[in-house]
């Protein structure tokens, strides 16, 4: 372009209007501006704060409640003003001065009969808070006071925290509509209805296998075939009326094995009958009888005829002979109901009890062996053992069998609770059995005392140091219910549901338990006698 052209341009330029914009146009082009600006980042709200809270963790209760369908979580929540001190030094300040109540962890139990206050708490849910030190609990109470609805109410706040409740030997039955509601397994076995096998410890022993630490292996493996040899020992025992003697025990440990070394494929009453009856070099070297065939018969004979009457020919029919018809399955509630068993034959009640009691060890031990290897995800477990008096006047190997289980629960992931009437529940037969069953009693880092009459609190006064004040709730809750004149129907007896939770000497809480109604539904322990209420 020329200097004349650009000249002409500038001057034309200059000739034409400017473009000016009204205060419209610029407000409009502001607002647009700010819309395509990047928005900063807004703090989440009060609503949206919540919702995270429980979004991290549904199973344990956030500073507002627990954030999940029926939790219930407040909508806010401000922490009180605490302060710590003696009487004498905070005696000045105003208002709301209160002596410290126990902490709010664990099951609700009930209200505090003196302080209307929740009073909750577990055997897992204390154990895990360092409050206890070991995760076991005792009920003691007189029959129709609420045990077996407290226990009830433990096991529902403990399966919502993930625990894993176990009744394995349920004689009344008192847990398995609770089980069933929790939809878990009911195990139905009695004569007539159902089989187990006790050479059959399930499906979870058998896959120890799939362990690649050769060591891990086995010691696992090691451990389940030492169960599966003393299961079988003290049932066969129970049957003689007498210990096995060495040989017997000798000869019943090397062809459990012989027939199934691995674990695999679990042999029923009958081969193991059989191969016995066949005299195998392995045995007549055992059983020092080399070719003498009358000799090797005479020393086995009375073995022989203790697994004969657990098999198909003896008393019991095919209740022990048979392949099981169910197993248990691991992380899921469970009951052996075991109600149909006649309670007058002491030797069967005896057998059934150990049976499922060892099935249900076994299980736990074999998932604690596979977690530990990485092949499932460890559980913890409550074992439930109800009517303890039955289950140790059964036999004198259960008595062993459950001061094994409360003095090795922790290393397993396991917690229990034992309920029975009263201490004299607890006097067997020997004196020595005795102590080991009072010992469960001195073990249980939690205590829940009901109703008991003066004689029936045998050493609790020693172990617990009982206070005055103690023992009269206990013994004034014994007390009958009184009639209406009106409906001629009695009201709750005044011990109904209350019950004093001791830990160590410390002195006790007295709480009351309410049932709401699902919880009576699943709990009723008087069904037997619906058509007579009705």
């Amino acid at each position: 372009m020329t200097l004349v052209e650009q000249k002409k341009r500038a001057e034309k330029e200059k000739q034409e209007p400017a473009l000016t914009l009204t205060k419209r146009d610029v407000t409009r082009l502001e607002k647009a501006a700010r819309r395509a600006a990047p928005r900063k980042a807004r703090e989440p709200g009060f609503l949206r704060r919540l919702l995270d809270e429980g979004a991290q963790n549904r199973l344990t209760p956030g500073d507002t409640g627990w954030n999940r369908p029926g939790g219930g979580p407040a909508g806010y929540a401000e922490s009180p003003f605490e302060v710590q001190g003696s009487s004498v030094q905070v005696c000045g300040f105003w208002p709301f001065i209160t002596g410290a109540g126990l902490p709010l962890i664990g099951a609700p139990l009930g209200r505090h009969l003196l302080r209307n206050t929740l009073v909750t708490g577990d055997p897992i849910a204390w154990f895990t808070a360092g409050i206890v030190s070991n995760p076991s609990a005792f009920v003691l109470g007189q029959p129709g006071l609420g045990k077996t609805s407290l226990v009830h109410r433990i096991i529902a706040a403990c399966t919502a925290r993930g625990v894993v409740p176990m009744v394995l030997a349920d004689s009344r039955p008192d847990y398995v509509p609770h089980i069933l509601a929790l939809g878990g397994q009911v195990i139905t076995f009695s004569p007539g209805q159902g089989h187990l096998n006790p050479l059959d410890l399930g499906p979870l022993v058998a896959s120890l296998s799939l362990i690649e630490d050769a060591k891990a292996r086995g010691i696992a493996l090691s451990e389940m075939t030492s169960r599966r040899r003393s299961l079988m020992e003290g049932i066969a025992s129970m049957m003689l009326g007498r210990p096995l003697r060495p040989h017997e025990s000798t000869c019943l440990a090397v062809a459990i094995t012989a027939l199934d070394p691995d674990l695999q494929h679990a042999p029923v009453l009958g081969e193991l009958i059989d191969y016995i009856r066949s005299r195998p070099e392995i045995l007549r070297t055992n059983v020092l009888a080399y070719d003498d065939d009358h000799e090797y018969d005479h020393r086995l004979q009375d073995l022989l005829d203790a697994l004969i009457n657990l098999g198909p020919s003896g008393a019991y029919g095919d209740l022990f002979s048979q392949p099981s018809d169910a197993h248990i399955t691991p992380g899921v509630p469970v009951v052996f109901d075991i109600s149909g068993v006649n309670e007058n034959d002491s030797v069967l009640v005896a057998a059934v009890q150990s049976l499922c009691w060892n099935l249900g060890s076994a299980t736990v031990s074999a998932e604690q062996h596979l977690a530990s290897a990485g092949k499932r995800r460890r559980k913890t477990y409550l074992l439930v053992m109800d009517e303890l008096w039955r289950i140790l006047r059964a036999s004198d190997d259960m008595v062993h069998f459950i001061d094994t289980i409360t003095r090795l629960n922790r290393g397993r992931g396991i917690g229990q609770v034992m309920i029975t009437h009263t201490m004299n529940d607890l006097k067997l037969s020997k004196d020595h059995l005795t102590s080991t069953a009072w010992g469960f009693v001195e073990r249980s880092a939690m205590v829940f005392l009901g109703g008991l009459a003066p004689s029936e609190m045998g050493n609790l006064e020693e172990v617990f140091a009982l206070s005055g004040k103690e023992k009269q709730l206990m013994t004034d809750w014994t007390g009958e219910a009184v009639v209406d004149p009106k409906t001629n129907r009695a009201a709750l007896r005044p011990g109904a549901g209350r019950f004093i939770l001791k830990v160590g000497k410390t002195p006790g809480t007295p709480f009351m338990t309410h049932l709401t109604d699902l919880e009576l539904q699943v709990s009723d322990t008087n069904r037997a006698w619906e058509m007579v209420r009705s």
